[in-house]
Order: C-alpha cells, then structure tokens, then sequence
C-alpha cells in the first residue's frame, strides 16, 4: 500500500505547472549557466557525440574539445530520462497528457488527422517503415527532418539554444534565428501542411 503523502506528492507534481512558476525556474537555470559561462542547446549534443565517436579524424568540424561539453550532453539525457518519468510515473489525474486547442483539433481533424482527448495528434501511418515509401511520409520524416538537422546547424543552433540560452545573453543572431523559426513554422503550418494533406 503506498502511503498518502506520497499520492499526495505525485498529484502535486503531475498538475499543469504555470507559466509564474516555469518562467522563472527556466531564468533561474539560464543565469546560472550564463554566470558559469555556458550556453544551453540541445543540438550540439549531435556535434559532441560525432566528436566523442572519432568524427574529428574526418572532418574539422568535429575536431574541438568534446569532454568539455560532456554536461550540456547530460542534460539532454536528464530532459530524456525526465520525459520518461513524468510520462510514466506523474500522468496527469485528469489524464491530459497534451492540451490542444478545439480551433487546431479541428483544422487537424479537417487535414485527416486523429485525435483523442489529451494525447498527441498524430496519424498512425508515420510510425511505420512503409511511411518513408508515401510521398508524405518522405516529405516529413526525410526532407523535414534533414531541413530541421541542417537549419539547425545552419543557424548556429536550435530552438531551445537560440530561444532560451542565446536571447537570455541577448545575443542579436539569437533573435533573427527565433524569427525566422516562427516565420518557417507559420508557412509550414499554414501552406505546406495543407498542401501535403
């Protein structure tokens, strides 16, 4: 029998955090990564882990000092571990895992995507081999994920290093790079999407 204070632990951790208190948790790490001298980004992990695997003996990209990185590598595996134990462990009690609006659940149920209450939209298909053999499948699994690898190198950066990490230091390519992130994603959501399904 588990004992009440810890239900009672669960359920307090499993609410929907609000942005008054994420906000300044997400501040609170940035400063003191900007104090040590660090810079958040979960694409370079890519690059230290070509690097750790001997990538350097191929390409000069890849030749720097990788140990050094080893902690923003940690990270990634703590935000992955972390999304295991809060999905199986602190499922909301309502069982809202996603909290999608009625206006998107409809303009994704008109493109011919499933919904359920509180999970993740998605289409089934996708999460097969014989995707990649449909021109969708290719065009989001190849094409999009070869776009979001490339942009990301391209940019310096991804989402997470260049919106929270480099417009925390207030870095001006930071804000270029978080613009054109959202103009890449309002053209995909309201052209390419459609066009594709």
């Amino acid at each position: 029998m588990v004992p009440e204070f810890l239900i009672q632990i669960v359920d307090f951790i499993s609410q929907p955090w609000p942005w008054y208190v994420a906000g300044p948790m997400i501040a609170l790490i940035m400063f003191i990564l900007l104090f040590f001298g660090r810079e958040f980004g979960i694409s370079a992990n890519f690059r230290v882990m070509c690097a750790a695997d001997g990538a350097g003996d191929y390409a000069d990209f890849f030749k720097f000092d990788w140990a050094s990185q080893g902690w923003n590598l940690m990270v990634a595996l703590g935000a992955m571990f972390g999304g295991y134990l809060a999905a199986t462990y602190f499922t909301p009690v309502d069982g809202q895992v996603a909290h999608v609006s009625q206006a998107a659940i409809t303009d994704l149920q008109a493109l011919g995507f499933e919904f359920e209450a509180g999970k993740v939209p998605l289409i089934p298909d996708f999460y097969r081999w014989e995707a990649l053999f449909t021109l969708q499948g290719f065009m989001v699994i190849v094409v999009g994920g070869f776009l979001v690898g490339f942009g990301a190198r391209y940019a310096g950066g991804c989402t997470s290093g260049h919106a929270i990490s480099g417009m925390s230091a207030l870095q001006f390519g930071s804000l270029v790079a978080v613009i054109g992130f959202f103009l890449g994603g309002l053209t995909m959501v309201h052209l390419i999407f459609p066009l594709l399904f």
